[in-house]
């Protein structure tokens, strides 16, 4: 069945919820887009935060069996307000995973209380990096500068990315969240990196072409929060092999949940009321490893 909803809208969410009362949830509604959010930080905090938030509310209500909430590497140690939405997202799961019987994480006016005769919902997170031709991955991008004759932009000749297939990339989420006990965070084993400016060079030869020459590439400077690399695991996680040797668990940190409960209610109304300076305040308040790149 194939609906279309918004996750900023509670309504809609436990309407469908109530319907089909689904036993796992994938959750992979987020802006991904890093410069954009950069650009308009409240929107990556209603859609990517307020929106987890309550997807995970109405599972725990409706007595989902897991929720495997799709994360990126983005979120260790982040740059840019994208990565560190989705670090709160990881941190939500978490929390909720730990506290979804008691009933001070729900807010005095929310109707959605957990039925405490079902069996906890086991919430995880699956972190790995970008997907090749997924929607605005770098080589159909690539492919369609060279098709229309060049240039072929790169932001710096020493970025690297991690990458995986589609297939890959479903295949590991899915098992990871067979592994799913509740709270872990899974990194999938990417492979190397892979440096973004051999990437483009080789496939304008592949297009039978000769770069520099028949098709320029330009450097155009890392964009508004971009790393020249990405991070797959913050230090003090930890890192525990599963029966898949591509799969890799890292243990739940301890935080002050209570502190981050407020937080998070917090920049939510905050990026209601569109302030973005307080709400890039309070992301450093509720990221620890978060820092802007000069």
């Amino acid at each position: 069945v194939v609906l279309i909803g918004s996750v900023r809208d509670k309504g809609r969410l436990e309407a469908i919820f109530a319907q089909y009362k689904p036993e796992i949830v994938y959750h992979a509604a987020a802006h991904k887009h890093v410069p954009l959010m950069e650009y308009s930080p409240c929107e990556a905090i209603k859609n990517n935060v307020l929106g987890t938030y309550q997807t995970a509310m109405a599972a725990v209500h409706y007595g989902t069996k897991r929720f495997v909430l799709i994360s990126t590497d983005k979120a260790v140690n982040p740059t840019n307000v994208m990565g560190a939405s989705k670090r709160i997202c990881e941190l939500i799961i978490q929390t909720v995973n730990r506290l979804q019987l008691k009933a001070h994480i729900f807010s005095e006016t929310s109707n959605l209380k957990p039925d405490t005769s079902q069996t906890p919902t086991e919430f995880v997170a699956v972190r790995f990096g970008n997907v090749l031709g997924s929607n605005g991955s770098v080589v159909p991008f690539f492919k369609k500068q060279i098709a229309e004759g060049g240039p072929v932009t790169v932001t710096h000749p020493d970025i690297v990315r991690y990458f995986m297939t589609i297939p890959e990339a479903v295949s590991l989420v899915l098992q990871a969240g067979c592994y799913a006990q509740g709270g872990e965070i899974f990194v999938l084993d990417m492979g190397e990196p892979v440096k973004i400016d051999p990437l483009a060079r080789n496939l304008i030869k592949l297009m039978g072409l000769k770069p520099d020459e028949d098709i320029k590439i330009v450097y155009t400077g890392l964009r508004p929060g971009e790393k020249l690399y990405e991070e797959k695991l913050m230090a003090a996680e930890g890192l525990q092999k599963t029966a898949n040797d591509l799969i890799f668990v890292g243990e739940p940190l301890n935080i002050d949940t209570d502190k981050f409960l407020q937080g998070l209610g917090k920049i939510i109304d905050t990026a209601y009321q569109e302030n973005e300076l307080d709400v890039r305040a309070q992301v450093k308040d509720l990221v620890p490893g978060y820092h802007e790149e000069k």
